[in-house]
């Protein structure tokens, strides 16, 4: 048995499941939000990795000199 795939009828399964728990007007919403969540993480971890590479910039420099 292969547990680690999921396939259409499984796909269509949770689909079907999400509509009946939030309901279709509500479906767009959801998307819009989990969207701008991602957006935000994103852009999180970038800045984050951007600091963390200014910070390494500096200790090069000081050590340099």
């Amino acid at each position: 048995m292969d547990f680690g795939r999921i396939g259409l009828p499984e796909l269509l399964f949770i689909f079907l499941l999400i509509i009946l728990l939030f309901g279709s007007k509500r479906l767009p919403e959801l998307g819009k939000a989990i969207g701008q969540g991602l957006r935000e993480f994103k852009k999180a971890i970038s800045s984050a990795a951007e600091e963390e590479e200014k910070e390494e910039k500096k200790e090069e420099k000081k050590e340099g000199n």
